[in-house]
């Protein structure tokens, strides 16, 4: 494993593994360390993590936006000498693949969109009360309080293997640029994006997923001509920490059925 920065706009990502790109986009609030339990997909994919603008080790907190972070794998690619790759985003991540594929379809070989939506007014309701719980939790919640509702809105199953994998692993200790994130994810409206889209693509919802409900990813897989809808029964939003053997074993059957040329 390889820890680099890209030179073009200072983002710093994980490389490692041989074979066909793969980019993992983590979400909001989270680093690239998070993607942990599907490193094993390096024996097969030449796996490219980033930390977005305001996430883990990236310093640069200016111009956070779902375009620009699209922008930035963009440029990593072009530094990296990779014309296309597979692109795998979960939740904010999956808005950033859907930005990649706006601003150059031809990059992308195929799609992989997990627990993610398309267009904010669905889900806008949740957001409102994540906005108000972020401004209220200092006065309201300890620490501990926090922590543990954070697990319950993003497990099904808060054992203490998962919950130490969230605040261990996943989440980034960057919080003080989340609200910026929130307010970028409020500005998705791709509904007219999603017809379009020619290349392979994988949907991922999960059974129990409080923060961006499975309806969103039947919604999607409705709009995204031949796409496939995989379901993760008894999992919350983050399934690839609840059920990694399964998560990355469904990630693997779809890229080998839509290879790079």
């Amino acid at each position: 494993m390889v820890e680099s920065i890209c030179r073009k706009n200072s983002m710093p990502y994980l490389r490692m593994g041989s074979g066909e790109p793969l980019v993992l986009i983590h979400g909001a609030g989270e680093r690239k360390e998070g993607w942990f339990k599907q490193f094993e997909l390096a024996k097969e994919y030449d796996l490219i993590i980033p930390d977005l603008r305001g996430h883990g080790a990236n310093p640069t907190t200016d111009g956070i936006s779902i375009p620009n972070y699209a922008k930035d794998i963009l440029s990593l690619l072009d530094e990296l000498n990779i014309e296309n790759a597979h692109i795998c985003g979960l939740s904010m991540g999956g808005t950033v693949a859907q930005e990649i594929y706006r601003q150059a379809p031809e990059r992308c070989q195929s799609l992989l969109l997990v627990s993610t939506f398309h267009y904010y007014f669905i889900v806008n309701k949740l957001g409102k009360f994540a906005n108000l719980f972020r401004k209220a939790r200092n006065s309201f919640f300890t620490s501990g309080q926090l922590q543990n509702i954070q697990a319950r809105m993003s497990l099904y199953s808060c054992s203490k293997e998962n919950t130490e994998a969230l605040f261990g692993k996943v989440l980034s200790s960057n919080r003080e640029t989340f609200d910026q994130v929130a307010e970028a994810c409020m500005k998705i409206d791709n509904r007219e994006l999603l017809p379009k889209i020619k290349v392979p693509t994988l949907i991922v919802g999960c059974q129990y997923d409080v923060l961006l409900p499975l309806r969103i990813q039947v919604q999607m897989h409705q709009l995204i001509p031949n796409s496939e809808l995989a379901i993760f029964k008894n999992s919350g939003h983050i399934a690839k920490i609840e059920y990694p053997q399964e998560f990355n074993q469904t990630l693997r059957d779809f890229l080998r059925k839509h290879p790079i040329l």
